[in-house]
Formats: structure tokens, C-alpha cells, sequence
């Protein structure tokens, strides 16, 4: 009995060690956007009132999906030409995406009036990528790009989450693999490579 006694109390140990990593290691983040608070998006269309014509025609799709593929995509950039905009590649099944949609819910309603922020949901069902906006609404529409074709004219890697920063001209000026982990560190790229 005395030689299980330390076999008995490392095994406990351990469990209680991977139990509590485990807990706190969470979904890449997924959980802490999740605690948040709900955004408004009501509030945050209220907020982009006053926008240029072409930023109040992106708020009035908030959180739609919209179809129209490579074409339908370009004449929308070409629509925001004299706008710097902020496309964020993004899927239902993807954690970090998760996890980021809080960051952009806030920087898009706090720059949105002069910034135009787009989403582009690749490599996703129609049915959750909506289910997924209405859980995680954004104040700007997404693209369908079923078969990443949109994402391959933007030159954006296949991986996710990947950001793209287009500037004025229309010419893209980075782009950033990767969740953003804070509206600081999205803002900082938004000065760095848009220059607003």
C-alpha cells in the first residue's frame, strides 16, 4: 500500500494539471470573445451615420453575406477607389477568426466612417458562414468565396485569418496572416500601412 500511495498522488497531480491547462487553454481565444459583451449593432450603425456614399452603402449590408464572386468583388473595390479599405479573410470552423471578430467589430465602428472594411468568408458552407455572422455580427458585408478565387486575385495566402490592407489608389499595400489579438494591434497596421 505504502509503494502505490506516490504511483496514486503523481497520477491525481497530473490530472489535475492537464484538466486545469486544458481549461484555460480554451479554442484560440474563441472563448474570451465569447464572454464579451453582445455588440450592438444597431448602436454601431448609428455610430457610421454621416459616412461618404460608398462607406454608408457597406453599413447598410452590415453582416450580409453577399454573393457575385471575382467580378461582383472588384466592381466593389472599384466602388471604394479614393477609400482605404480592410479585408479580413475569415471561416465559420476557424478559431482565431473567432476570436478576432470582436477586433474588428470595434475598429470598424470606430474608423468606419473613413475606412471601408470588407469581409471575405472562403472555404465555408453558406448556411454556417451566415449562422455565423448573425452570432457574430460585423458592421460591413462579406463576400462568398467558396473557392477562394476572390482571395487569389488579393494575392492572400490559403491559411486563416489573413487581413489585407488595400490603399486609396486601390493597390494592395500588406497583408497580415494571422489573428489580430487587440483593437491596438489592428489600429497600429491600419496607420502603418493605410497611413490613416
Amino acid at each position: 500500500m505504502k509503494r502505490a500511495l506516490p504511483w496514486v498522488l503523481g497520477v491525481v497531480i497530473l490530472t489535475c494539471v492537464l484538466v486545469v491547462g486544458l481549461s484555460q487553454a480554451g479554442d484560440n481565444g474563441a472563448d474570451q470573445a465569447a464572454s464579451q459583451a453582445p455588440f450592438d449593432l444597431q448602436r454601431a450603425k448609428r455610430e457610421l451615420a454621416g459616412a461618404p456614399a460608398p462607406l454608408a452603402a457597406l453599413h447598410r449590408q452590415s453582416a450580409e453575406l453577399l454573393g457575385g464572386g471575382v467580378g461582383g468583388f472588384e466592381q466593389r473595390l472599384a466602388e471604394l477607389e479614393g477609400h482605404p479599405v480592410v479585408i479580413n479573410k475569415w471561416a465559420s470552423w476557424c478559431g482565431p477568426c473567432r476570436a478576432e471578430f470582436p477586433v474588428f467589430q470595434q475598429l470598424a465602428t470606430e474608423r468606419g466612417r473613413e475606412i471601408a472594411f470588407l469581409g471575405l468568408n472562403g472555404a465555408d458552407a453558406e448556411q454556417d458562414a451566415r449562422d455565423f455572422l448573425v452570432r457574430y455580427p460585423v458592421p460591413f458585408p462579406s463576400y462568398e468565396d467558396p473557392d477562394e478565387k476572390i482571395a487569389q486575385k488579393l494575392k492572400a495566402p490559403a491559411n486563416y485569418p489573413i487581413t489585407v490592407f488595400v490603399d486609396a489608389r486601390g493597390k494592395t499595400a500588406f497583408i497580415h496572416q494571422g489573428q489580430y489579438t487587440s483593437k491596438q494591434q489592428l489600429a497600429a497596421d491600419v496607420e502603418r500601412y493605410l497611413g490613416v
